[in-house]
Formats: C-alpha cells, structure tokens, sequence
C-alpha cells in the first residue's frame, strides 16, 4: 500500500551513526533486555518493503533477539497485501502495521476515528475478534499522506493549509500537484483533500510521478505541491514545507501486528518491547530515522540497532 523509499548503504554513513551513538551519553547502550525472556522461543519477523517500516521490522528483530527469542528475519518482505496474508497464514509471525490501513483495508470498513488510541482500539478489537491478530503497542507518530509545497513558494506564500493550497492551486492555473499514480484514486488519496477544501484539481494540474521524483521535483520548484507521507526523511532535508492538515487524512499510526497465540505466551514481554520501541517514535523523531537511511546512505540495520542502543533496549 505504500510503496516508498529503497535502502542505500554507506561506510559514512554508518560512520556518522556511530558519532551519534558515542554521543547519546548514559542513555545508550544500558542494555535492559532480559536476554532470558524469550529464551526458546521462535519468531519469524516481516515488514514492508520501504525505509519505515523496514526499520521498525529491524527494531522489532533485533530486540526480541536481546530478549532471547530465535528470531529469523524477513523484513523488506514486499507490499502490504504480501505481509498481510503471510502472517494469517503463519508464513511470519510479526510485522508493523498501521491502524488506518487496518481498519480500511484489511477490515474493510470506512469513516475511520480521527483519534489515533480510539481508531487503534476498534481496529485492534475487530481484528483479534475475526482473524486472531493481536494489535501491539502504538505509536505517536503517524505517517500518513499529506502535501508538502516547494519551500520558495511556501516562504513567498506565507505557508500553505490545506484550504490555501486549494486557494491557490484554483487562482493559479498553471501550478501543479506531483502524484503516485494511485493517489488521485485512492479512498484516502486526493478525495479526501478536495472534499474537505471543496477544490477539485483537474488533470491539467496533476503530475504523475515516481515516488522519490516527487520529494526532488517539488524541492527543485517543477511542482509547486507535492503529495509525500509526512514522517518522510527527506522533507526535512529537502527544499520543502509540509502543508498543514486541519485533521483531514486518515490517520497512520503504526502497531506491531501478531499472532495471538504467540503473544498470549509471553505477553508482559512483547507489550514490554514494543512499548520501548514506539513510546519515543513522534513525528520528529521517526522522520530522524528515515532520514538516516534515505539521506545519508546508513543501513537500516544499523539504524535499529543504534535507537535500540539509544532506548536501551541494547
């Protein structure tokens, strides 16, 4: 469903990480796990195939290993319909996932709750009742769609809301909105933009373009407006500005989604890890991360280990 960012990899990269990592003083590296917890346990770990979610996988995997557990690792699985159907099949035992696509998508329904612990909860109780899936922890962060405008623009512009961007695109025929090819269908796509802001953007403003060409298009002024998930890495090293959302788009905040036979055997601990994990992961935070693989190069792997480091889980 969100087909976003490749990993690169770098030596400096990893060699700037480690600077980071020297430098998160006593936080770092406390190494809390209990290296018993999960001791003969087996866990098979997925993950979607972009830098977020191949990084929470990495989290995930590398802290139920601190804890003890026989992880085999297949993070970078593919899409979501692929890491969906391999955990009900018991293909993986793991992966994240976030609670709008849980509610619209796996489950079917619609008009998701604008508030992320009410939307977690009803997605989290449906989906344990019909298909046995244990929803686990919650983020802060939510990566949901959103735009961002060329930063020239925005400075000239004041900053964009929504209904300004609307406002705009609508006095200034020319401007453009660069695209993924399925965001102008999607049901959490452009509809939900022109339905609040009332602002229908035509096919002559529409640009449709590869994921990462829309970040580097937009920051380079060839699209005034450009649709991006909003903890991307690269809107804050980009010529970019995100455009504020009054509350329109679906909400995106992620869980660790499992089977429930395997969380009920050892509850305490998996609430315990994934707690660890998401409790600091806001906006800011999250967006950090990417931005350490997209933009400097620095393996997700490595990445993971230094947050888990940091959190001191490691």
């Amino acid at each position: 469903m969100r087909n976003q960012k490749k990993l690169l990899g770098a030596t400096a990269g990893l060699a700037a990480l480690a600077l980071v990592a020297a430098g998160c003083g006593s936080d770092s590296g406390s190494g809390s796990a209990d290296g018993e917890a999960l001791s003969g346990v087996s866990v098979t770990v997925g993950s979607k195939d972009f830098t977020e979610n191949i990084l929470l996988g990495e989290m995930f995997s590398q802290a139920l290993e601190a804890y003890g557990a026989d992880v085999t690792n297949q993070v970078n699985l593919g899409g979501t319909s692929v890491n969906r159907d391999a955990l009900l099949a018991g293909d993986i035992d793991v992966y994240p996932e976030y609670n709008g696509t849980g509610w619209t998508v796996h489950l079917g329904n619609e008009d998701p709750s604008q508030d992320p612990q009410e939307l977690y909860d009803v997605t989290a109780e449906q989906d344990l009742a019909d298909n046995g899936i244990k929803w686990v922890g919650l983020s802060p962060f939510n990566d949901t769609y959103g735009f961002a405008a060329n930063g020239d623009l925005a400075e000239a512009e004041g900053g964009f809301d929504f209904q300004g961007m609307a406002d705009y695109l609508e006095a200034n025929p020319d401007a453009t909105v660069c695209m993924e090819t399925e965001f102008p269908s999607r049901p959490d796509g452009l509809v939900l933009f022109e339905d609040a802001t009332g602002y229908t953007v035509p096919k002559s403003q529409q640009q449709i373009l590869d994921t990462g060409l829309i970040y580097t298009e937009t920051a380079d002024g060839n699209c005034d407006f450009g649709e991006v998930f909003t903890t991307d890495g690269r809107i804050n090293s980009l010529n970019l500005e995100l455009v504020d959302d009054p509350g329109v788009m679906i909400l995106y905040n992620v869980s660790f989604t499992m089977s429930d036979d395997l969380y009920e055997a050892n509850a305490e601990t998996y609430d315990e890890i994934a707690d660890t994990i998401l409790e600091p992961l806001d906006n800011e935070k999250m967006a950090e991360l990417n931005g350490e693989v997209d933009n400097n190069g620095t393996p997700a792997e490595a990445v993971a280990e230094s947050y888990l480091e940091e959190i001191g889980i490691l």
